[in-house]
Order: C-alpha cells, then sequence, then structure tokens
C-alpha cells in the first residue's frame, strides 16, 4: 500500500503564482520590501566569501562557527543569553527539525488560533493531532492552556508570541511569565517562533519567552532583517535536544549551504545589521500606518482589525458570514491581493477573516491598492 501524506498545499504559495501580474498590488505575501535589502552590503559578503574555496565545499552540520558565534552574541545582546545555535536552511527548517525529533503519529500539539499556517502543515505531516488554545487580543490565554494541558496532555505548544503571523498581535510579557511556569510544571516543549521580533515600530521590547524557560525552543531567522533567499535561520535548545536536532537535520540535508553561511557571517563581521534594522522599522512603520490609516474608507462598517505594534501583518474580520475566499476572486479582478483567513485555523475556521501584508509595497502603492480593495469590500 502506498502512504501519502494528507497535507494540502499552503494556498498564500499557490496564491503568491496567482499575485505575479506586475499590475498587481498584493498584500497577500508576507514578504520584505526587495528594494529594501543591502544589496551593496551582500554582494561584497559574498564576493570576500568567494575568495576561499573551501566554501564551496561540504561543511560541518552545526553551521558554520563565525556565524553560530555571531548569532549567539546579537541573542545575548537582545536579553536572550546564547552559547551556540544550530544554522537552519530558513527557520522552516528549524521548525521541522523540532517536529521531527519530538513528535510521533498522535502526539498532541497546542497552538493558538489562528497561526501560522505551514506550522499547521508541519505538524499535520508528522501526524500529529493539534489542538487549539484560545486567545484575544494580548495574544494565547494562559488558563485556556491550562485547561488543554489537563484535557490532552500535548507534548509540544507552538507560539509566534511577538507580532504573530496572521494576527500581528504580541503576547504580553505578564502572559509569557504564565506560560513559561505552565511549561516549567507540566515538562511542556514551548517553540517560540521569533521571526518578526526585531521589527518593532512603536512601544518597547518584550522578553522572549526562552529567557524565561529552558524548556523553550527558540527559532530565528534571517529573512525579514536580511534576505529570505539566503535561507538562513538558527535555532537556539537545550543541549541535549540540540545534539538531537544536528543528527536530524544530517538525514535531512547534511548542512545549510556553505556560502551563505559565509556570506551571512562575513556581513555581520562587516556591516552593522542593527542600523540596517533601524532602516526597515522606519520605512515599515510608515508602511503599517499607510495600512491602518486606509482602512476605515476601504472596509465595511462593523469590521474589526488588528493594530501591530510590529511585524508584517494586519489581521481582520469582516461583519456577517461573508466568505473571504469568494471576496477574493474578484479582488482579483480589481487587481488587489489578500490571504483569506480559513487556512490559518487547525479546527474550526472563521470564513470572514482575512490578512493583509504592508510590507511589501510602498505608502503610494498601499493607498492605491487599498483604494482597489474599497470597491470589492464597500
Amino acid at each position: 500500500m502506498h502512504r501519502t501524506l494528507p497535507v494540502a498545499s499552503s494556498p498564500v504559495r499557490d496564491l503568491l503564482a496567482l499575485t505575479s501580474r506586475p499590475e498587481v498590488i498584493s498584500f497577500a505575501g508576507g514578504l520584505p520590501a526587495p528594494e529594501l535589502f543591502d544589496l551593496d552590503g551582500l554582494r561584497a559578503a559574498y564576493d570576500l566569501a568567494l575568495q576561499d574555496r573551501s566554501v564551496l565545499q561540504y561543511a560541518p552540520t552545526e553551521g558554520n562557527p563565525a556565524l553560530r558565534s555571531l548569532v549567539s552574541s546579537r541573542l545575548t545582546a537582545r536579553g536572550l543569553p546564547t552559547s551556540d545555535v544550530l544554522i537552519t536552511t530558513g527557520s522552516q527548517q528549524a521548525l521541522t527539525l523540532v517536529a521531527t525529533a519530538l513528535l510521533s503519529p498522535g502526539a498532541v500539539v497546542a497552538v493558538e488560533e489562528p497561526t501560522y499556517l505551514a506550522a499547521l502543515q508541519c505538524f499535520q505531516m508528522t501526524g500529529a493531532r493539534i489542538v487549539p488554545v484560545a486567545s484575544d487580543a494580548s495574544g494565547l490565554d494562559p488558563e485556556s492552556l491550562r485547561s488543554v494541558i489537563a484535557s490532552e496532555r500535548p507534548t509540544l505548544l507552538y507560539l509566534v508570541p511577538t507580532f504573530a503571523n496572521p494576527t500581528g498581535r504580541t503576547l504580553s510579557a505578564a502572559r509569557r511569565a504564565e506560560i513559561a511556569a505552565l511549561a516549567q510544571e507540566h515538562d511542556l516543549w514551548v517553540v517560540e517562533d521569533d521571526p518578526y521580533g526585531e521589527l518593532r515600530y512603536r512601544g518597547p521590547a518584550v522578553p522572549s519567552l526562552a529567557s524565561m524557560s529552558d524548556r523553550t525552543i527558540y527559532l530565528g531567522s534571517f529573512s525579514k532583517i536580511g534576505a529570505p533567499g539566503m535561507r538562513l535561520g538558527w535555532v537556539k535548545a537545550p543541549a541535549d535536544l540540540l545534539r538531537t536536532l544536528v543528527i536530524v537535520k544530517q538525514a535531512a540535508d547534511l548542512h545549510t549551504s556553505t556560502v551563505d553561511q559565509a556570506a551571512a557571517a562575513l556581513y555581520l563581521a562587516n556591516n552593522d545589521l542593527d542600523a540596517h534594522v533601524a532602516r526597515l522599522r522606519v520605512e515599515y512603520g510608515a508602511r503599517r500606518d499607510a495600512m491602518i490609516a486606509a482602512l476605515p474608507s476601504t472596509v465595511p462598517d462593523g469590521t474589526t482589525w488588528t493594530d501591530p505594534d510590529g511585524g508584517m501583518f494586519v489581521w481582520l474580520r469582516l461583519p456577517g458570514s461573508v466568505d473571504t475566499a469568494e471576496l477574493l476572486k474578484e479582488a482579483l479582478r480589481h487587481d488587489v491581493a489578500f490571504v483569506p483567513g480559513a487556512p490559518f485555523f487547525a479546527t474550526t475556521p472563521d470564513h470572514a477573516t482575512f490578512r493583509m501584508s504592508f510590507t511589501t509595497n510602498t505608502p503610494a502603492e498601499i493607498a492605491e491598492g487599498m483604494a482597489r480593495l474599497a470597491q470589492v469590500l464597500r
């Protein structure tokens, strides 16, 4: 008997193909703005890396030692003391490695609902059972998590606690402390997926969950603050688990691209990434403001939306029982796109929800896109 995986294609990846026409203003993909990539700095780093032929050779699974040290130092400077990380092919691979190492068919994974849909795909591929935990404007509800732990005994809790995908919400510091305590009490692994944490446009930073509990596996990425095409991520975990993840990665791909790691290490050594991130915050903050300002004249009365302090996304719910997947078809005819919300739900979808990203388009493009969208929604 042939075994096939019961996993649907990502609607976001499918939608990116539909929105590739240059006339479409897309709020669909969670993409950084290509005109803001530090092309000169990255080109110089690759040129310097390629002066050493060994960067085209096989390499240790753990990753480039210089890059691991530089990433660890950056995390430590951000308030997360770190001695070592495993370099991965994007943080998506890090999540896959964690799922492979910790989950077996029938294991229970607790998730905030809605949550990152590629994480749902990843957990489904292991045969795990996904159980939602209630959340509100302050993020995951610790009391709901306590109830889920008592009734379902999950192996793992998955969270994007800072500027969540898809909602843009940030888990409050008080709730982080409660969740960290619950993880310690019940030997629950917590995956803290943090690709957006440095993209803060207002308000003080919130301590990471990983700084509060040694039951936390922290995932980071170069994709949103550097360039996603480099496919560089990292995982910080307790030493025993990190060794297991190295073995799992050996079986997956031997190692992440040697030349990309070498270039990233040289880029970090020779450039001020913090200054680059500061520029991104200014640019993306203006784009966030443009989208939020346009919403009242774009959506019908009764619509609700999040007002994120950072990240890439605004999450909306239209009034009534409308299906945003059907509205998307009309939006594409007006050369504008968003992501329907249903695929972000592990269990019962809310078809009236949708996600919009503000980072890819300039404020002027956002204004035009929102005017087009208003013709569909109003």
